[in-house]
């Protein structure tokens, strides 16, 4: 029988992201992906601030911002005012346009590159779990076979063949609203950014490669259980023309698709030895563009951690981190999607009037703004801290801190198979400490952000989030902390 570390079923951007994290820290691993090739129909374009730290994490960021289009405003729920992104405290405060195709091969080309098998045509049936092992059957063009590993990571989608036969959970509301879009040609195209809402629907239209477009929309009749159809090019023409005035000269349609709003959170991210990331651990409405980008951050804080149990470097129960660190994140994203469905479907006098009052607090409060924004791009997700009298700073992410006298920030720093140990003791009085899992760099900060005036040294995880931070004066003290720290994170106590 075939034996590999890891299996991941999906080779979805999340797969694919979840493999490579696992072969920068030498796992082997095999994805297998039932469709043959790429979808050239992009679900998802968008790429937030966060997840562009991430790619910068691992040096895979120019790539993308070759390509893409950056877009430096958001939006919640389509509302006229939107959330300004150029003020972020983060090296990319813009979204990337990109269609996921793209995002997909370029994490596939990533994954490969680092030594991942991927098998197209390939899924996942069913699985059986040994005290030490999993196998897991898949069938591909030959037939069905086997593979024992040591680990299954589910990214197969919302309807996760792995979540189901791990017998996993996943609670939630059935679709009460449905949504549509369409990928056309335009003769006549709208300006750019254009929007529309009013009592006849809401709907955006932007930019796709090769002068297409992508309208997005709802209608008042979309509030139903009841699927209506396939959805037409005819049907999407007259919608365009209620809720815009116009229909732009549409034409060629590449896609044309219906979507609801069914939301669901896997009550485990992690049983046993088979763990779930991405659509198969949440299914929510498409609101700001955020789905992809929180299953590549699963992967992100996933990765290291299964790579660290795996190769036995970390403690026993660093996995289960895994859950405790991303369902909270998971439950949030159910909040916040289903606070903008709800006023996506506003089209009563009250909904219009919800959605104006709203929008005003947007340029009015800059409290409001920030945490939509914050929100959306997950530059304020911050983990829970085992210690209750850890800094204030432990579990947050790390900002891309600059180093005096060089161009190197922290984000070009970050290894994905150890921590960093940031030395900001000015006499570097940390030295070299920790074994091959830490890298010790010292250094003056260019600038101090806020909440780091005082720190003396910060242990960094490989998911760029803070482990541990110390503030002590004592030199003696704070190295003694800082092996403590270390030895903590290690799995030495």
């Amino acid at each position: 029988m075939e034996t590999q570390q890891v299996v991941i079923a999906g080779g979805g951007p999340v797969g694919l992201w979840l493999a490579a994290e696992l072969r920068l820290n030498d796992v082997s691993v095999t994805v297998l992906e039932q469709r043959t090739e790429v979808d050239q129909r992009s679900k998802a374009l968008t790429v937030h601030p966060r997840s562009v730290e991430v790619l910068a994490c691992r040096g895979l960021h120019e790539r993308f911002l070759d390509e893409a289009l950056r877009i430096s405003t958001g939006h919640f729920a389509n509302l006229a005012d939107r959330l300004d992104f150029s003020v972020l405290d983060t090296p990319y405060p813009y979204t990337l346009f990109i269609p996921q195709a793209r995002t997909e091969e370029l994490f596939e080309e990533h994954a490969l590159a680092l030594g991942a098998t991927i098998r197209r045509g390939h899924r996942v049936t069913g699985f059986t779990e040994q005290a030490d092992s999993v196998t897991v059957g898949a069938e591909g063009p030959e037939g069905p076979y086997e593979i024992r590993a040591e680990y299954l990571a589910g990214c197969d989608g919302t309807r996760s063949t792995v979540r189901e036969a791990a017998g996993i959970g996943f609670p939630g509301t059935p679709s009460r609203y449905l949504g549509w879009l369409g990928d056309v040609a335009f003769d006549n195209p709208p300006p750019p950014g254009f929007n529309s809402f009013t009592e006849h629907g809401g709907l955006m239209v932007v930019p796709l490669p090769g002068d297409r477009w992508r309208i997005a929309g709802t209608d008042p009749s979309s509030a139903t259980t009841e699927w209506p159809g396939d959805f037409t090019m005819e049907e999407l023409r007259r919608k365009t023309i209620a809720i815009a005035g116009d229909d732009f000269g549409m034409r060629d349609p590449s896609w044309l698709s219906r979507f609801g709003n069914a939301t669901r959170l896997a009550t485990h991210y992690r049983l046993g030895r088979v763990v779930l990331a991405g659509d198969a651990a949440h299914q929510h409405y498409p609101t700001g563009g955020v789905g992809m980008n929180v299953g590549v951050q699963d992967a992100f804080n996933l990765g290291w951690k299964l790579a660290a149990t795996v190769n036995g470097w970390a403690s026993d129960g660093l996995l289960d981190t895994y859950h405790t660190d991303r369902h909270p994140v998971g439950e949030q994203l159910m909040e916040h999607s289903r606070a903008q469905t709800y006023l996506f479907h506003g089209f009563t006098p009250e909904g219009l009037a919800l959605r104006s009052l709203l929008s005003r607090m947007i340029p009015r409060s800059k409290e409001f703004s920030d945490v939509l924004a914050g929100r959306l791009t997950a530059l304020d997700v911050a983990y829970p801290a085992a210690d209750p009298d850890a800094h204030p700073l432990t579990g947050a992410r790390a900002p891309a801190l600059a180093f005096a006298a060089t161009d190197t920030d922290l984000f070009a720093l970050v290894r994905a198979d150890g921590y960093l140990l940031l030395d900001l003791t000015v006499r570097g009085v940390l030295g070299d400490r920790g074994g091959d899992r830490i890298t010790v760099r010292g250094g003056v900060l260019d600038r101090a952000p806020d909440g780091w005036e005082d720190v003396r040294a910060a242990l960094i995880r490989p998911d760029g989030h803070i482990a541990w931070a110390g503030t002590e004066e004592d030199d003696a003290e704070l190295a003694a902390l800082v092996d403590d720290a270390i030895a903590t994170a290690l799995g030495r106590r």
